[in-house]
């Protein structure tokens, strides 16, 4: 179902894109490329100048490159538009940073503690937090099978997705559903006296 209609005429006046691409390499390792860009429909007064409608305000770019446990081995950054040419620009290197952190252990912690506010690129840095999610789905039907332990019978591990959003808690219904052997009981809150 889409968003409803809007109640009243509108003007689009910026536009923000992000794009995530996963590529799974020869060498058993996958890239994660991130792009982030920033448009505006009018001409933008900057401190550092005027930009024009529809030149980037940012154009930046990130790319990890993960194993298959999730473990950042390569990252890099590069910021082809940014509002202030010559300073943006020059974090990029601390992009490697990255390099040893696990996308789905503490992932956001570290990164905020090691590029947090005026250690990183606010963009850079809030392009990243969607790395995770991104890894998982990359992952899922390839790395890893979403469904291999949806059957009743048998042995394996819980699967990965389960108990990471509402729709796949344990004690819900569409886990009863799908993945009847991970189904747990819901705790029934007893009312005080």
């Amino acid at each position: 179902m889409p968003l409803s209609l809007p109640i009243s005429r509108r003007a689009l006046k910026h536009s923000r894109a992000i794009q995530i691409d996963a590529y799974a390499r020869d060498d058993g390792l996958w890239d994660i490329d991130a792009h982030i860009s920033d448009i505006k429909t009018r001409d933008t007064l900057l401190a550092s100048g005027v930009r024009p409608a529809g030149a980037a305000l940012h154009d930046l770019w990130l790319r990890v490159t993960i194993n298959t446990q999730f473990t950042i081995v390569a990252a890099e950054a590069a910021s082809d538009a940014v509002p202030y040419p010559g300073y943006c620009d020059t974090i990029a290197p601390a992009y490697k940073q990255l390099i040893g952190l696990n996308l789905i252990k503490g992932f956001r912690h570290a990164l905020h503690a090691s590029l947090g506010g005026m250690l990183g690129c606010t963009h850079l840095t809030e392009l990243a937090l969607v790395l995770p999610t991104a890894a998982i789905q990359a992952f899922a039907g390839d790395v890893f099978d979403p469904h291999q332990a949806a059957n009743t019978t048998g042995h394996g591990q819980k699967p990965f997705q389960l108990d990471r959003c509402h729709a796949l808690r344990s004690d819900g219904a569409a886990v009863a559903k799908y993945y009847p052997r991970w189904t747990v009981a819901q705790a029934v809150k007893s009312e005080p006296s």
